[in-house]
């Protein structure tokens, strides 16, 4: 009869396999939230880099634009992206209401997988959460 001491291998892949499995199932909630986090920070400064080029319109023009493709049709252009081309942008659509006064921007996820609300800023730089 022959002493057995030790795990086989056998054993031992397993025991790794069933704790990889366990660890991914912890971890995997912190990263989707995560990836959330960051889509809605990306919206949150997008919104603000819009927000920049219409005060700059502003400033130079005295008023508002009242459509989105006078801050990309000038040269140099106030905004560098179409993000109101109807093609999400992280996670992201993108709406505008503009008059010669006053602007509202609209920051809305494409899917509750994508951002966790949306966002709009307003005349003035007045970021709120929706």
């Amino acid at each position: 009869m022959t002493d057995r001491r030790g795990f086989t291998l056998v054993e031992i892949l397993v025991t790794v396999a069933i704790i990889a499995v366990i660890s991914a199932v912890a971890l995997l909630p912190n990263v989707l939230r995560s990836r959330l986090n960051a889509n809605d920070a990306i919206a949150q400064a997008t919104l603000k880099t819009i927000s920049n080029s219409l005060e700059n319109y502003m400033i130079s023009n005295g008023a508002y634009p009242l459509d989105t493709g006078s801050l990309l049709n000038n040269a140099p252009p106030y905004l560098q992206t179409d993000f109101f081309d109807g093609q999400p942008h992280n996670g992201f659509m993108y709406t505008a209401a503009l008059t010669g006064s006053t602007y509202v921007i609209t920051a809305t996820p494409v899917s509750a997988s994508q951002g966790t609300r949306s966002f709009s800023i307003s005349t003035g730089s007045v970021l709120t959460a929706n």
